[in-house]
């Protein structure tokens, strides 16, 4: 069997090899953000850091897959140059949960949830619905991409893996 290839912070994979799997673990606040064309079999994963530039950052100087925003408009363009319809690409996030917990912190800490905000204001503005979310929380998740099926599963510390 072949070896999943592992979405590390900050990064993105597409794939359209029915033996792949794609693999973004340990997802705290970050965003595991998919798209998947079942028809066409492109399956793309991004691992999302971060909710958007900060103001005054120049785009063309950072890693864009580190960020919400920018990052789901790159994916969206990978997975459609590698043969995806957009029309039939289904979207999946996974992730964002609060891990930092104290009395008194300030929601700017919160990263999870700018994260999730951003992904939902990103995906309104170049109007692709996002089919299912598993969002928020404070537990880490892990989410996999099935090539071969189009498959997309999460599996949260301590439980069993399921199909999102």
């Amino acid at each position: 069997m072949k070896d999943p290839i592992s979405v590390g912070l900050g990064e993105q994979a597409i794939s359209r090899s029915p033996e792949d799997i794609l693999v973004a673990y340990g997802l705290g606040s970050c965003l595991g953000i998919s798209m998947v064309d079942p028809v066409s079999r492109v399956s793309g994963l991004l691992h999302a850091v971060l909710p958007g530039l900060v103001n005054g950052m120049d785009r063309s100087d950072t890693n864009s897959h580190k960020y919400v925003d920018s990052g789901i408009e790159d994916l969206l363009a990978a997975v459609l140059k590698e043969g995806a319809n957009r029309s039939r690409l289904i979207v999946r996030i996974a992730g964002g949960a609060n891990m930092l917990i104290s009395p008194g912190m300030t929601s700017s800490f919160d990263i999870g949830t700018r994260n999730i905000e951003a992904a939902r204001i990103t995906m309104q503005r170049i109007r692709m619905p996002i089919k299912v979310e598993e969002v928020g929380g404070h537990t880490g998740r892990t989410v996999r991409v099935y090539v071969a099926d189009s498959r997309v599963t999460v599996r949260v510390i301590g439980e069993k893996e399921h199909d999102i």
